[in-house]
């Protein structure tokens, strides 16, 4: 079985790629979607988080609103917070990756926006990395409710620059020249991948 990991920055088509590869018939574990669950109602990480922030859990599920309003712009708080989850997360994708080891599945995908900075490229025969022009970045990010240039550079401030998980991959996959070419160089990158699980 392939591993291969699916990363990039803010708002540089993650989801979007993600989806079209579970359309190319692609198994994809989701690490953003094991950490909201996580937070759902009876998640493992709510004691954890009720214990260091009382007011951001209501009726047993985290309030992701009001915790973010507690960690955003305090670091080492939003240290203590990624010290609960990415445990939780990577527990998730092991037991996904022995799942699909079992069912002998060719090629499965590890989607995780800080691939590179959590040292979870390690786990991956390959990374494909989404990317778009840095001006597309602000521009898809801002369209989004609540958020501001000052959350932006934060987040961008906390991720590893763009051009260096560009170099890091093995694939770059352009997600500014529209949905067909994504498509596309992701069916390309299947296709390279299952060919070398196959060998």
């Amino acid at each position: 079985m392939k591993v291969l990991g699916l990363t990039g920055s803010i708002a540089m088509g993650k989801t979007t790629a993600a989806r079209m590869l579970r359309r190319l018939g692609v198994p994809v574990h989701d690490a953003d979607a094991a950490v909201h669950r996580a937070l759902g109602k009876g998640g493992a990480a709510v004691p954890e988080i009720a214990r260091l922030w009382p007011d951001a859990v209501t009726d047993g599920a985290v309030d992701r609103a009001v915790l973010g309003a507690r960690v955003f712009e305090d670091t080492q708080a939003l240290d203590r917070l990624e010290a609960i989850m990415h445990p939780l997360a990577r527990r998730s994708s092991e037991a996904f990756l022995a799942r699909h080891r079992r069912l002998r599945t060719p090629l499965v995908v590890l989607d995780i926006p800080l691939l590179f900075e959590t040292g979870s490229h390690a786990r991956c025969d390959a990374v494909a990395v989404v990317s778009a022009p840095h001006w597309l970045q602000a521009q898809r990010v801002l369209a989004r409710p609540g958020m501001t240039t000052e959350r932006l550079a934060a987040i961008r401030a906390r991720q590893m620059p763009d051009r260096e998980k560009r170099r890091r991959a093995q694939y770059v996959v352009e997600t500014g020249l529209g949905k067909r070419y994504t498509l596309m160089k992701l069916a390309e990158i299947v296709r390279d991948m299952t060919a070398k699980s196959e060998v």
